[in-house]
């Protein structure tokens, strides 16, 4: 799944300008990793100072250390090795000369014996092509115009937030973006694209949408793109770590150039911020892309992954290995990370990949030092495995354990596997396409899995209890970039359905999501229809398979209204955004009914503030249409049929009323 670029030792040793602290002698057994040193400072890598530049480098079983420099990021010898001394806490520390600032340096760790081959470290910061070595530079230094004064939206409660998940090559490569940096961080800087016909694109068809933040995969510098032959056009989601806190060079336009991928991330988050939407880092610290030459294993060797007990690596992720965040420097590791992701870049958000590797300490401990950073910032991530850990279920970030944590979400496979069908059965239907016998769990992801007097948890499909304590625990989806998308998914469960029913289908699928407790998390492209050609791991699929063509725009013009003005909707009442179980419990009241794919609730007592006294909610996702009953009085008609305007479509007195099949209606009244 991933390609490995192996570091080569130069064996050239020459001396140059240092300096070394006092040594200390190593207390601690090698063969037992909860006796290790640990050290939890910033200076780790490297510090760069008028008058030297000093490097530190975290290694507590080496025997030397060494830090090779070089002129350029590649392809040229090294023109120093700088011995480094060990320390106190496993730490090794030398300094060289201030004219170095601007060169490249690796490092070099003897391990039993033997010289490992070089590695940028595991904290660099700035890289050059293809993250082999680390330049000597100082991200601080490297800001748009404008940085000091740059913060992401404010929002009170993280179910306040609209989640948009995009790649950056699938939002703007295609020609019809109109984007000119197409692929890169700069994408979203450029304001005023459109399509040939002058539908805007880009950050601008981000605006009229309305989502608040938008969740970008992987944007650290990963391991399976050639930097150097860009022109190849190689894809990959970026799911494959090798530099964690630099930023991936196929996304900036000089990968060679380390203040390039800084300066143009830095660029792109302002231009979003400027425009009020937040920036969700998606990191992915649960494996690395290689086992016995990432760079963690080239600094201290074993430490800081997971083993199965005949000494292999385990493999909870499903890529070749796991990290230990139980280990305290792998935890600190992590939290020193994002919050230096956040610090430096302004990141409004963090999404953890395979999040259930990590443990609950680990996670709750993430979110307390971001919150000490801007208490804007929410973390979610997915709170499950892709194989087995030694980690205790116990204390695993499972979804089931997330009431075990605190400022920590989770995503809801129950929403995702009962409005559409199960994600690994392309055929199989949800309720939103007509299967009946979902409606319990459908009910489970509306109260945000919280406990509610009126679900049955039993008859969940994929819970069997209420493991959510909060709404703000939940993050509810139909689609994201793993398996197939909404439109494919459709297209494969109803194969006989012409792409307009197809349609009505999506829209009472993201309705369900949008009015549900929780936070609404949406697949980018799927307000125009997008698919990905029946590809389910587009992860390294080409662009034919994964670019938005943003003609689509245009061809379902009435997908997107409908996606915009249920956002407008959701944004505009707080009803649908409360914040405490004790809340949903008082104020959701499903209605009695007994026929199937078909759901009716209210939202009563102006709950959480909200201007109307009851939303009346009903779903049907049959293909018949179902009579109900509601309450007399003067009710708003916000959605019916298939269309929806947040300020109303026209008004209706109640009694008993047709709900279209495969669609929403939506009331309101304010008294």
């Amino acid at each position: 799944m991933t390609l490995n670029f192996k570091n080569m030792c130069t064996g050239m040793f020459l001396m140059g300008a240092f300096t070394v602290a006092n040594a200390a002698t190593p207390q601690f057994n090698p063969n037992d990793y909860s006796t290790y040193p640990t050290y939890n400072g910033t200076d780790l890598e490297l510090a760069i100072t008028p008058e030297a530049v000093a490097f530190a480098l975290w290694s507590p079983a080496a025997e030397e250390v060494v830090v090779n420099l070089y002129p350029t990021d590649r392809n040229s010898r090294s023109i120093a090795t700088i011995p480094l001394t060990r320390d106190a806490n496993g730490v090794w520390r030398g300094t060289a000369g201030p004219e170095n600032v601007g060169k490249f340096y690796t490092f070099s760790v003897k391990h039993n014996g033997q010289w490992l081959a070089e590695t940028p470290g595991v904290w660099a910061k700035a890289v050059g092509t293809n993250g082999q070595r680390a330049a000597i530079l100082d991200p601080s230094t490297v800001n748009p115009a404008g940085w000091d004064n740059d913060k992401g939206p404010e929002i009170k409660a993280i179910n306040d937030a609209v989640i948009y998940e995009m790649h950056h090559r699938d939002f703007s490569v295609d020609p019809s973006s109109g984007i000119v940096h197409k692929g890169k961080f700069l994408a979203l800087t450029e304001e005023g694209t459109t399509t040939p016909s002058g539908s805007a694109t880009g950050i601008d068809h981000l605006k009229e949408l309305g989502v608040t933040h938008v969740h970008i995969l992987p944007s650290y510098d990963y391991n399976s793109v050639d930097e150097a032959n860009l022109p190849a056009n190689q894809y990959n989601w970026g799911y494959d770590p090798f530099n964690y806190n630099a930023p991936e060079g196929s996304y900036s336009t000089d990968p060679a150039n380390s203040a390039a991928r800084i300066l143009e991330m830095k660029q792109m988050i302002k231009a979003l911020h400027d425009a009020g939407i937040g920036v969700i880092m998606d990191v992915v610290y649960n494996h690395t892309a290689n086992n016995d030459d990432s760079n963690f294993s080239l600094t201290a060797p074993g430490y800081y992954y997971r083993y199965r007990p005949d000494g292999t690596y385990s493999d909870a992720s499903g890529c070749g290995n796991e990290t230990a965040s139980d280990h305290q420097q792998m935890r600190d590791y992590i939290i020193n990370s994002v919050k230096y992701w956040a610090d430096e870049y302004h990141i409004d958000g963090f999404r953890f990949d395979l999040m259930a590797i990590h443990d609950t300490e680990t996670m709750t401990q993430v979110a307390a030092a971001l919150k000490e950073i801007n208490p804007n910032i929410f973390v979610y991530g997915e709170g499950w495995t892709a194989g087995d850990s030694p980690l205790p279920v116990d204390q695993r970030a499972l979804k089931e354990n997330v009431a075990k944590m605190t400022d920590i979400a989770v995503f809801s496979d129950d929403i995702r596997d009962a409005i559409k069908g199960h994600y690994s059965n392309a055929e199989d239907r949800g309720f939103a396409t007509g299967k009946p016998g979902n409606e319990e769990t459908v009910k489970i992801g509306i109260v945000a899995a919280t406990a509610h007097p009126q679900v049955d948890y039993s008859k969940g499909n994929n819970s069997k209890f209420p493991y959510a304590t909060s709404p703000s625990q939940i993050i509810n989806y139909v689609s994201c970039h793993d398996d197939l998308t909404l439109t494919d998914k459709l297209r494969k469960s109803l194969p006989d359905a012409t792409d307009e029913q197809r349609q009505r289908a999506a829209r009472l699928a993201q309705t369900i999501v949008f009015t549900s407790q929780g936070t609404p998390f949406m697949f980018a492209g799927e307000e125009v229809f997008r698919d990905k050609k029946g590809v389910h791991n587009s992860y390294k699929s080409p662009d034919s398979i994964n670019a938005i063509d943003w003609t689509l725009k245009e061809s379902n013009a009435d997908q997107f209204n409908y996606y915009r003005e249920l956002i407008k909707l959701r944004k505009a009442h707080p009803a649908f955004r409360m914040t405490s179980a004790e809340e949903i419990a008082k104020n959701i009241v499903f209605d009695k009914v007994e026929t199937p794919n078909l759901i009716s609730y209210s939202i009563k007592n102006n709950a959480n503030g909200d201007e109307f006294k009851e939303i009346k909610l009903i779903f049907n996702g049959s293909e018949e249409t179902q009579t109900v009953k509601v309450a007399k009085g003067d009710w708003t008609i916000i959605a019916e049929d298939g269309k929806i305007n947040a300020d109303g479509l026209g008004t209706t007195r109640g009694g008993k009323l047709e709900v279209a099949p495969t669609s929403a209606l939506i009331l309101a009244r304010v008294k």
